[in-house]
């Protein structure tokens, strides 16, 4: 199973340097989760940059995944980790669903550097 969090996530559909990485990951939807705090994050940005069409548009391409609702046990997963690794709650929200459904996390985000279970690519 896999994960990509919003930073990679924006790189693949920007065609950015690594989205040759990321691409993969999202082509394959049947091993791929889709934590609602990444959709959130996603459909903003897009929708402010490139309107309410190109925001949809994302957002069902995104949806051909699984997507995973933050629940009792993500959450206090995320608390802990957010205080081991000091991450934002955004972040630990991301990290928290990647691990309980033991998927791989795919970023660009520093602040996932050097975290077990993260694939972790500078930005290019």
């Amino acid at each position: 199973m896999n994960v990509l969090d919003s930073s990679a996530w924006l790189e693949y559909l920007n065609g950015g340097s690594n989205a040759p990485r990321f691409q993969p990951v999202a082509a394959d939807t049947a091993t791929l989760i889709i934590p609602t705090i990444v959709l959130y994050e996603v459909f903003k940005l897009i929708l402010r940059v490139r309107g309410e069409v190109d925001a949809q548009r994302v957002a069902a391409a995104m949806r051909q995944a699984r997507v995973v609702a933050v629940d009792e046990i993500i959450a206090l997963s995320a608390a802990k980790l957010s205080l081991q690794h000091r991450l934002a709650m955004a972040d630990s929200l991301i990290l928290a669903s990647s691990r309980t459904h033991g998927a791989i996390l795919w970023t660009q985000d520093e602040d996932f550097r050097d975290i077990a279970d993260v694939r972790y690519f500078t930005k290019g």
